[in-house]
């Protein structure tokens, strides 16, 4: 929701494939925040961006968000498509390899799918060598909430590239 028409290049890209609770998005619109990292939503979202808990989730940190909007995966994927495949990486409780694995690179897309249908079986097929997945060790949780997975990979993301310094304390 930035003002800026032409912001400088984000470290990173948080990709919301189908995002359905609202307070998920504005934990994961906070992180990007902070990180200065660009949002993307696609769609169709499973609330109105202006939901009251989507803003309450957010805080005050809405303005600080450089957000870009899409109706459905086509039209991020029109706009998007140019990028390098390398600079794709998805994530799904099913991958084989953990994001660990991942070597990030600066202007990384990081894509998540909905808390309750991931980015699907059919989407991820063509898209393996570049899924990932964070272990979970008890058999019985199925997955993680999207805004602790969203952070997990993104700070990883900023650990890898050397992009991750605190900055000092105010």
């Amino acid at each position: 929701m930035t003002s800026d028409p032409h912001p400088p290049a984000p470290p990173f890209h948080v990709v919301l494939v189908r995002p359905e609770i609202p307070q998920n998005t504005g934990s994961i619109a906070r992180s990007v925040a902070a990180t200065k990292t660009r949002l993307h939503l696609v769609g169709p979202l499973g609330f109105s961006l202006d939901d009251r808990y989507l803003k309450r989730a957010g805080l005050d940190y809405w303005p600080l968000v450089d957000l870009r909007n899409y109706p459905e995966w086509a039209a991020f994927d029109a706009i998007h498509r140019t990028a390098a495949a390398s600079n794709f990486k998805y994530f799904s409780a099913r991958a084989e390899r953990t994001y660990l694995e991942a070597n990030y690179q600066t202007g990384d897309f990081l894509v998540f799918g909905s808390e309750t249908k991931g980015l699907g079986a059919e989407f991820l097929a063509t898209r393996r060598d570049s899924t990932y997945r964070i272990p979970i060790f008890e058999p019985g949780v199925r997955s993680l909430n999207l805004s602790n997975a969203v952070a997990i990979v993104l700070f990883e993301a900023l650990r890898q590239t050397g992009l991750l310094s605190a900055p000092p304390l105010r």
